[in-house]
């Protein structure tokens, strides 16, 4: 079963800081980290490999800090980083990122499915999952609590909902966002981190 994962790296929030004077939100001039809710989805996706084989790639939009978040998840276990970079779109709002991810997820070739977390906590738009699979044409299913059963051609799926979940069938390939009760993440090994400091992240 072959799984992409869309990843972004946001600032740490512990870090973020208000100039009231300015009226401003200060970023830290760190690199950042993995957005926390895609790493539900990186570890949903190595469970996903672990049950049923196959291989787990990352893939992000960023600027060259974002390969700090590429290897924290090549640490875990990931098989492939990918970062797509260009100055140009950096400030692209969430639909164009869609459209941006998913010419990478063409580049990236067949796959099984896409994972990603329901939201990102620096904008809190949850837009670009729908985005990918609008633009590539995917059933999606978005805010998924849990995998009851995934076969060759279709997951079985519980959807969060207001008055609790509905429990979906839909056809793979798909898009599907997660929400974090859906597991707990795993911490990276030694072994891992060092793997990932040497491993090559492929560059778009």
């Amino acid at each position: 079963m072959n799984i992409a994962v869309l990843i972004k790296q946001v600032p740490e929030i512990d870090l973020v800081k208000v100039d009231e004077a300015a009226g401003e939100v200060v970023l830290p001039s760190g690199p950042g980290v993995v957005n926390p809710f895609d790493e539900y989805a990186v570890e949903e996706a190595l469970r996903l490999k672990e049950a049923h084989g196959g291989k787990v790639s990352v893939i992000s939009f960023g600027s060259e800090r974002t390969e700090s978040a590429l290897r924290a998840c090549l640490a875990l276990g990931v098989d492939e980083a990918i970062l797509i970079s260009d100055p140009i779109f950096e400030k692209s709002d969430p639909q164009a990122v869609g459209k941006i991810l998913s010419a990478g997820l063409k580049k990236l070739g067949e796959f099984d499915l896409v994972l990603a977390g329901k939201q990102a906590i620096d904008d809190d738009s949850a837009q670009v999952p729908a985005a990918v699979a609008g633009v590539l044409d995917l059933p999606q299913v978005m805010f998924v609590k849990k995998f009851d059963s995934v076969e060759n051609d279709k997951a079985t799926v519980w959807r969060t909902t207001e008055e609790g979940y509905d429990v979906v069938e839909v056809a793979l390939p798909a898009v599907i966002s997660v929400v974090k009760e859906i597991n707990e993440p795993r911490l990276p090994s030694l072994k891992g981190k060092m793997m990932a400091k040497k491993a090559q992240i492929t560059k778009w």
